[in-house]
């Protein structure tokens, strides 16, 4: 659209650097870029309860900010107490938030009015860090860039949900090319572990404290299951076998009709998937995407293996044995880059085919364990022990039947994923990027 093009384009000139003002315009210009291809009509839409229309989402990062500056400053004055309803998520401290399902049902505030307000905040936080050069300002914007990239990769998925092969990805890539990978299992070692962020910079306070935890010696997928794997499962009848199957997953699957990952269709005798990368056939070295946990603790029965928990995918991932040390990312301790792992800058678009990303490797050999699919596993979501909450409302919230994901998506900012990072979702829940590997007993 136009009138995003302009702004994304004036925010895109900006200087870049490493300061807390630029890093915020780095952000808000990738939110319009992911919003620039669509027309006026694609930001209005709901199309389920679990979604939210694109105009809600710029909205709501951006009333994020206001928040953060409420807290720093008691006379702050909101922009408008018609937009904070609207826009409020889940936060009762500031009045009864708006009910989720109904955010696709209202036309006002109308999409040009949003624009105003992305743009207004915008000015308003500009300002604002001029004025303000504390630690507690650092630190409270620094969790809302953190808010605003989860939720350009909850916008994606809702894209996903709302246009699939119809949405135009603001420049495409084409992913490494790779023969094919064989799936394989490695040995790790147990013995006591220390999981969790140990690192000196940002991250949320689920992360948090680094804790010991005992493992006993294991197994785990040298990659994600793929989809050529998991239509094994598919053609053996794993969906219509109870015993793969949770009690509360078998019910689901059937009241939902669940023959296969959610976007996939049959075709003519073949499986095809509607996704970014247009409506075409399932790749079978693509690791499997949109399953929910019910399909991959299914999977895992049905081969005889299991989910790891958090804390063996954890070590897998970061544990270097020669060093005695744990890494920050499976490759060491540098930032993702494009050719280490798959994530929003790679602007692929779509999980890459298992085996793309060697030089991503972690040291017990397990690839792609950053980036492609976050990764089920079989741990509750709940706070370590030791927890303090950092922010009022925002994650301990959640402490329930939920479970632990980890890894990050072809559609993670590179800058919000770290191997501690822990995402959770609902067990039934298929419209994220999710996948999975397995693991085993040794």
């Amino acid at each position: 659209m136009e009138s995003v093009l302009r702004m994304r384009q004036k925010m895109d000139a900006a200087e870049p650097s490493g300061s807390l003002a630029s890093r915020f315009e780095q952000t808000r210009a990738g939110t319009l870029r992911l919003v620039e291809t669509l027309e006026r009509d694609d930001f209005v839409v709901q199309t389920a309860t679990y979604m939210s229309p694109p105009k809600w989402h710029m909205g709501h990062v951006s009333w994020m900010y206001e928040v953060m500056m409420s807290k720093i400053d008691d006379g702050y004055d909101f922009y408008s107490e018609e937009f904070s309803a609207y826009l409020n998520s889940y936060y009762n401290q500031f009045g009864e938030p708006y009910q989720k399902g109904r955010r696709g049902v209202v036309s006002r505030p109308t999409l040009d009015q949003i624009l105003e307000y992305y743009g207004e905040v915008n000015r308003r936080v500009g300002r604002f860090l001029d004025e303000h050069t504390d630690d507690e300002t650092a630190r409270l914007f620094e969790i809302g860039l953190n808010h605003e990239w989860q939720h350009q990769e909850l916008l994606m998925y809702d894209l996903q949900h709302l246009l699939a092969d119809h949405y135009n990805p603001p420049g495409r890539l084409k992913p490494p090319a790779v023969g094919a990978a064989e799936p394989s299992m490695v040995p790790v070692d147990g013995g006591i572990y220390e999981t969790g962020y140990g690192g000196s910079g940002f991250c949320y306070d689920i992360e948090l404290p680094e804790h010991k935890v005992y493992l006993n010696d294991y197994r785990i997928g040298r990659f994600p299951v793929t989809n050529g794997e998991y239509m094994r499962f598919m053609e053996d009848g794993g969906y219509a076998d109870y015993r793969h199957w949770l009690a509360d997953g078998w019910k689901r699957a059937n009241e939902e009709g669940w023959d296969a990952p959610m976007y996939w269709e049959r075709v003519g005798g073949k499986w095809h998937t509607r996704d970014f990368a247009g409506f075409r056939p399932v790749n079978p070295a693509e690791p499997v995407v949109h399953v929910s946990y019910y399909e991959a603790d299914a999977y895992a029965r049905w081969a005889g293996r299991r989910l790891p928990t958090e804390s063996e995918w954890e070590k897998a991932a970061c544990w270097d044995g020669q060093a005695g040390a744990k890494r920050a990312f499976p490759w060491g301790d540098e930032p993702p880059t494009p050719e280490r792992c798959n994530l929003l800058e790679s602007r692929v678009w779509r999980a890459a085919e298992a085996g793309s990303y060697p030089d991503g490797a972690s040291p017990c050999g397990c690839q792609q364990m950053i980036g492609d699919v976050w990764e089920w596993t079989s741990s509750e979501f709940a706070g370590y022990p030791g927890f303090r909450s950092a922010f009022q409302e925002y994650n301990d919230k959640w402490f329930t039947c939920q479970k632990v994901l980890r890894g990050g998506a072809f559609g993670t900012p590179a800058a919000s994923i770290r191997a501690s990072y822990r995402n959770f979702f609902r067990l039934d829940e298929r419209w994220m990027f999710a996948g999975f590997r397995l693991a085993g007993d040794r």
